[in-house]
């Protein structure tokens, strides 16, 4: 009797019903657990919803049997041939909580042509096209078809190339025209207001991040393609407990960065799609990573963050395609080891020398140039007498051995939390009237250097803030001629500069074409007191505390001619010298900088007169950037939680 009832229902609902419940056992059985009931997240899982539609049913079933190792997804062995295609209609079925699905679209091109894919978002008068090729096609409406956008000048990295110079050679936005520059589109984070993020542009999307999280937006409109996203990592310390991201970097059609717990993943770029994930170092050791990676051939360059928790800093290397590490180059040495006799003490043990910021290359020389952060315990010095090899310095390595060229170091025996993470800028320019390859920075300590960035030799420095007290002055090697009596105190003692520096990680920029370096200047001088630490994991390694000297402090944009080390314009801003804002200079003419007062403004590079302000309101976190897409140029910046791109009024 009950045989012969399943067969009437079967002939009268038909086969579908019952595979679509078979299905929904097997969803339930094996992924619901972890993705949630309806596939929109749970504890365990992220939402699959979204990412459904842009595998192929063969790609969902290799993911189902072998899992994705990678993202703590395990294999699931006990899905047969004959169910996997009960649980891939399931799969298929999902339905998004909130928003829509990507539905399939066919659309005709300007050429006649027909391009189908999946529409991953798309409005009245645009299409952001996952195609059949799984490449993102950006279309806007010509007519009754479709025309094709792209980017004509990327910005695929941290600075945009590999020199750290954060200058751009696009011209339409000048000296001029500025003055018309206009809001062009707003994209909003809701999971971030504090964004320190540089969008990255790659053939007409950009991709902006947060802590653990990654956004591709169409860069002509700011309308969201994809994104990927994981939980914060529970109990992590440091910068990046608070959401700090600065950044990803693409290469060919792969997009990465770093996680908040000091891994590096890769994703296709067209879909968001996770390719690898590998752990860089332990973030229950006091790991993190708020940096943004480097690409360098065939290779994926990052460090980590921790300085300020007592971690031992590296620079590690890995494979693009595998995501396996290739090579690891340690800031600090073991006991033992060559430079080991520069710490003289106990303190060897949990050193410090992170590696947050992102690094520069010079593809002529094929040398990476990588800063190091503060030694540990940032305010205390008593167990690591000497100089302290090789934090607060810049690094010269081999890209393909990781193995050290030459270094530098601006702050030896450091005490004040002056570490080097200022991305350094690699100029060619004539240098006492020879053509020469330097690398120059305005370091934390107050100092403005002039490296050769061949051998590192030192050809010269100046003081480029008002005050400086630990030091009063730089010998004919560069060393710094310490002040006696300027160390921490348990009463506190004014030091200058303070210790968020004369600069900070914020973006500089190098103009070639008027040889001039801007920075953004704090003179600003700190109260240090020590307090004792003892390392523990799980806690901060800082020993001492700070904050503001009585006497007012302010920021300025100071451009620097790098010959003589002379400031030939400041541009005085009216705040409270605590913003972050970086620079950026582009052959028009213009420096871009985040003003202290809130303001988005541009100023003549050579002279710097103000020619434009846009009242962003903001407490700047962020560096601005340019890219031309469809043949008009952006500035785009990130300010609390929102991606703002300017640009000129549109030609009729």
């Amino acid at each position: 009797m009950l045989k012969s009832t399943i067969t009437l229902l079967a002939l009268l609902v038909g086969p579908a019903l019952f595979a679509q419940d078979a299905g929904q056992q097997l969803f339930t059985d094996h992924c619901a657990s972890c993705h949630g009931t309806d596939g929109n997240g749970g504890e365990l899982g992220p939402n699959i919803a979204t990412r459904v539609p842009l595998r192929s049913d063969e790609e969902l079933a290799n993911v189902v049997r072998n899992g994705l190792g990678a993202a703590g997804m395990p294999a699931i062995t006990a899905i047969s041939d004959r169910d996997m295609p009960a649980l891939i209609g399931k799969l298929r079925a999902l339905k998004l909580r909130f928003g829509a699905a990507p539905e399939r679209r066919e659309v005709t091109l300007t050429d006649g042509r027909t391009l189908a894919g999946l529409a991953l978002n798309q409005g009245a008068e645009e299409v952001q096209l996952l195609g059949e090729d799984r490449r993102l096609h950006l279309l806007r409406r010509d007519g009754a078809v479709w025309r094709p956008v792209s980017s004509q000048s990327d910005w695929t990295s941290y600075n945009g190339a590999t020199h750290g110079s954060r200058h751009s050679s696009l011209t339409q936005i000048d000296t001029g025209n500025v003055g018309a520059l206009a809001p062009a589109w707003l994209y909003n984070f809701t999971s971030n207001n504090n964004l320190q993020t540089t969008p990255v542009v790659s053939e007409g999307v950009m991709y902006v991040t947060s802590a653990n999280e990654v956004i591709a937006l169409d860069a002509g409109s700011g309308r969201e393609i994809w994104r990927y996203q994981r939980a914060r990592t529970r109990g992590l310390i440091g910068n990046a407990a608070g959401g700090a991201n600065r950044g990803a970097a693409v290469a060919g059609d792969r997009l990465f960065m770093l996680t908040d717990h000091a891994h590096v993943i890769a994703l296709d770029k067209h879909s968001g799609t996770l390719l690898w994930d590998t752990e860089m170092a332990d973030w229950r050791q006091n790991y993190n990573a708020t940096g943004a990676p480097l690409p360098v051939g065939n290779l994926v360059i990052a460090g980590t963050s921790g300085g300020d928790e007592g971690v031992r800093g590296f620079v590690a290397a890995y494979d693009q395609t595998t995501g396996k590490e290739v090579w690891r180059w340690w800031s600090t040495p073991l006991p033992g080891e060559p430079g080991s006799e520069t710490w003289q003490g106990d303190g060897i043990a949990h050193p410090a020398g992170s590696t947050w910021m992102t690094g520069t290359y010079d593809a002529a020389l094929d040398t990476l140039y990588w800063t190091v952060g503060n030694p540990g315990p940032d305010m205390i010095g008593d167990d690591r007498q000497g100089d302290n090899l090789y934090t607060d310095s810049v690094v010269a390595l081999d890209p393909r051995t990781g193995k050290l060229k030459w270094h530098f170091q601006f702050t030896p025996h450091d005490v004040w939390d002056y570490d080097a993470q200022e991305t350094p800028a690699l100029v060619d320019a004539t240098w006492q009237g020879q053509p020469r390859q330097l690398l120059i920075q305005a370091n934390r300590n107050g100092y403005f250097y002039v490296l050769d960035r061949r051998t590192g030799e030192f050809l010269n420095g100046w003081q480029y803030t008002r005050e400086i007290t630990w030091s009063s002055g730089l010998d004919a090697r560069g060393r710094p001629i310490r002040v006696e009596g300027m160390e921490p105190t348990r009463e506190g003692i004014r030091v200058c500069p303070s210790l968020t520096g004369a600069s900070n990680w914020y973006s500089t920029s190098y103009n070639p074409a008027t040889g001039l370096y801007y920075v953004q200047t704090e003179d600003k001088c700190g109260v240090f007191t020590r307090v004792d630490a003892e390392w523990e994991a799980g806690k901060g390694y800082m020993g001492g505390s700070f904050a503001p000297a009585p006497e007012p402090a302010q920021r300025l944009l100071r451009a620097i001619d790098i010959q003589t080390g002379r400031t030939r314009f400041e541009v005085p801003q009216v705040g409270r010298a605590n913003s972050w804002g970086g620079v950026l200079s582009t052959a028009g003419g213009l420096v871009f900088f985040g003003d202290d007062s809130g303001a988005f403004s541009a100023v003549d590079a050579a002279s710097g007169s103000l020619l434009w302000r846009f009242a962003a309101n903001a407490r700047w976190r962020a560096s601005p950037m340019t890219y031309d897409f469809d043949g008009r140029q952006y500035i785009a910046i990130a300010n609390g939680s929102t991606i703002m791109a300017f640009a000129l009024p549109a030609a009729e």
